[in-house]
């Protein structure tokens, strides 16, 4: 199914075709937020595909480590306040290896957790004609086989096994020469190319590379304004990207176990946030979890410049660190992009109708319901429907399905042109109290 922007009613293909502007938006039915995802350089894994990470899942079995371990650091942030993680390992690695007797085992997936892996093999306590062969995770079996020879082994979660012939008895050959290696610009186009077809709000880029974050740029404008996907990117230290649907980070934190996150680690977590956040919910002020301060700290004058350039930045606060502003880049406004659109809690409104439109009305409605008073009636309803909820929670305000909304018939017998105002709804971010004294 089509989708993006359209400038005249002269589409070929059937879709969805959303504009939005400060005065008239588009619309649909209320989804889920919290899938973000992230392209990382990993100790373990199978490499150069997505898989999904779950708030919550036990990750040894995918990432090798419990999520509590050093090396899923940035798993960890971007899961305090995302429900999903759509990981790719960007790097392939080396596989680790060990030779005993006419029996070699290899590393499943590349990377330095495979050195910790060994193999014990022994004679059988019940049967002295065959073998168990014991995989051991730092010391720990995670599995056993008991086998006659070689050819009677199996792959497991840890071990790939080759050779023929007979088993040697072995008290410990641990597998060595795992190395992670590092990751190419390409890798992280076959990234993009993957993520495409996956459903998700928001990509954590937690690299430095100028290269690497102006082609995810691209994609998320090709994305936004091409295929009607409303997908947000964290980036570091790149305001020139100029967007709404870029957040440029600029410092990083200082987590309660002395651990200090740059700027680019900070991306997991606020990709991770931003996924979460509700479309009625502001991330400004918002405490990051697990954080007593930020590095480096700024002034107040170079604040002000900061949020003045459109980056979203960490100030201390009360032994936290806090966001100080949910901004994104746009700082070039237009009539058509004021400066409501740099504020990430009113994009988030928008880009929710616009995903919801796309996603509601091409499920229940494209190809479905006649073009005619009644379907349109019925159309506009579902719309009246929608915006409804939005007001209810907060989202939007000043709503009114009597003189906000139409539903006309389009310039093409098959389509149809959906016209509304909507007034999303920002959070207080400034008091102002004028105190007179008598």
């Amino acid at each position: 199914m089509a989708g993006g922007t359209w400038t005249v009613q002269n589409k070929t293909r059937p879709g969805v075709y959303v504009n939005t502007k400060s005065a008239p938006k588009a619309l649909g039915s209320l989804g889920e937020r919290g899938v973000v995802s992230m392209p990382l350089t990993l100790s373990w894994g199978q490499p150069k595909v997505i898989v999904a990470i779950e708030a919550g899942e036990n990750t040894a079995s995918k990432l090798g480590y419990d999520i509590s371990a050093p090396q899923l650091l940035l798993v960890r942030e971007a899961l305090k306040r995302a429900k999903k993680l759509l990981l790719y390992r960007v790097n392939a690695g080396t596989k680790a290896t060990a030779t005993s007797g006419s029996l070699t085992a290899t590393a499943k997936w590349g990377g330095v957790r495979g050195n910790d892996l060994s193999i014990v093999i022994q004679t059988n306590v019940d049967e002295n004609t065959k073998f168990d062969v014991i995989t051991k995770l730092e010391g720990t079996a995670v599995n056993t086989q008991t086998v006659a020879n070689i050819t009677g082994l199996i792959p497991n979660a840890w071990i790939d096994w080759s050779g023929t012939g007979s088993l040697a008895t072995t008290a410990g050959a641990p597998l060595v020469g795992g190395a992670d290696g590092t990751a190419a610009i390409q890798d992280y186009s076959d990234y993009l190319a993957a993520l495409e077809i996956e459903d998700f709000n928001t990509i954590g880029l937690p690299v430095t590379t100028s290269t690497i974050k102006s082609a995810v740029v691209a994609f998320v404008k090709r994305l936004r304004e091409d295929e009607g996907k409303k997908i947000v990117a964290v980036l570091e230290n790149y305001p020139a990207a100029d967007y709404e649907g870029v957040i440029s980070v600029k410092n990083g934190v200082v987590l309660d176990d002395g651990t200090t996150l740059t700027a680019a680690q900070a991306t997991a977590w606020t990709a991770g946030a931003t996924a979460g956040a509700n479309v009625n919910e502001s991330l400004t002020y918002a405490a990051y979890e697990g954080a007593v301060d930020v590095s480096p700290r700024y002034t107040n004058s170079q604040i002000v410049a900061a949020l003045r350039a459109g980056e979203f930045l960490f100030t201390p606060s009360k032994g936290k660190a806090v966001v100080e502003q949910d901004i994104n880049t746009l700082t070039g406004f237009s009539p058509e992009k004021g400066k409501m659109f740099a504020k990430n809690r009113v994009v988030r409104v928008l880009d929710g109708i616009s995903n919801d439109f796309v996603r509601i009305f091409s499920g229940f409605y494209l190809g479905k319901v006649s073009n005619n008073a009644a379907g349109r009636n019925l159309l506009k309803g579902e719309c009246i429907n929608y915006l409804d909820t939005l007001q209810g929670i907060e989202a939007v305000q000043n709503f009114d399905s009597q003189t906000d909304i139409t539903v006309s018939a389009g310039a093409d017998s098959d389509a149809v042109l959906i016209e509304t105002n909507v007034q999303p709804v920002d959070s207080i971010e400034k008091i102002y109290v004028a105190v007179t004294v008598s």
